[in-house]
């Protein structure tokens, strides 16, 4: 009786069986096809980005440039970010952006949006701020992306510095350091002067000024009485003369 495997090709037999390298390379291969897939699809890869070549901290106008990937079925009719301290909502005006799409400020930053893109067609569009906060090189955007079909993506998780990866990360712009922020400094005590005065005399000074002024009284009694005096004797002797 003839073997049943005689006559077959030897790869043959090794079709199912871990080791024969066919059947290895039609397992990596879909692996890895796998792989490429699940990172294809996957809601991570839906990122936001923000960039502005060239932007110095502390400067401006300067313009910001954004890029939201479509992941969905339906497509996207807005954006709404938040904007981080330093930059006021009135100071931001759309630079560029989907025909139709308009810019409006809300309380904590300002919404881009109008009519639905097509389908899995990415956001990008760019604003410009009246001027970069000074001293901070990292600013985050956290930003909503809204589909047509009422699903919203929130890429607003920061990063947390020794943490676990943010799954839904906030776009942050990178620019260079600029000049530092301003310190204000502390108001300075008003300087008091004070004004001139008339020197007052001690009390010692003023009691020589009345004992002078005393001393001074009494001879001139003592004169007059003397002077008074001398008249009186002078009658006197004149009377006594004249009656001899």
């Amino acid at each position: 009786m003839r073997d049943g495997n005689q006559g077959r090709p030897a790869d043959d037999h090794c079709t199912v069986t871990s080791r024969c390298p066919a059947a290895r390379r039609t397992t990596a291969a879909v692996l890895m096809g796998a792989v490429l897939f699940a990172a294809g699809t996957g809601t991570a890869a839906a990122h936001v980005h923000v960039d502005a070549p060239g932007a110095v901290a502390g400067t401006g106008p300067v313009t910001l440039e954004f890029s939201a990937a479509s992941e969905a079925g339906a497509g996207i009719t807005a954006m709404r970010t938040r904007l981080p301290a330093g930059i006021a909502p009135a100071g931001v005006s759309l630079a560029s952006g989907p025909s139709g799409w308009t810019l409006t400020p809300t309380a904590q930053g300002f919404e881009v949006g109008g009519p639905a893109l097509p389908s899995g067609e990415d956001a990008e569009y760019a604003v410009t701020v009246a001027g970069l906060p000074a001293g901070v090189t990292e600013l985050a955007f956290p930003t909503v992306q809204v589909y047509a079909d009422g699903t919203e993506d929130a890429w607003i998780e920061q990063e947390v510095p020794g943490g676990p990866e943010p799954e839904l990360p906030a776009p942050v712009l990178t620019v260079a350091p600029g000049v530092p922020a301003p310190q204000t400094p502390a108001p300075a005590s008003p300087t008091v002067v004070a004004e001139p005065t008339a020197p007052t005399a001690s009390a010692p000074a003023v009691a020589a000024a009345a004992d002078e002024g005393t001393g001074s009284g009494r001879l001139l009694a003592v004169a007059a009485v003397a002077g008074l005096a001398a008249v009186a004797g002078g009658l006197w002797y004149r009377r006594s003369g004249a009656g001899r």
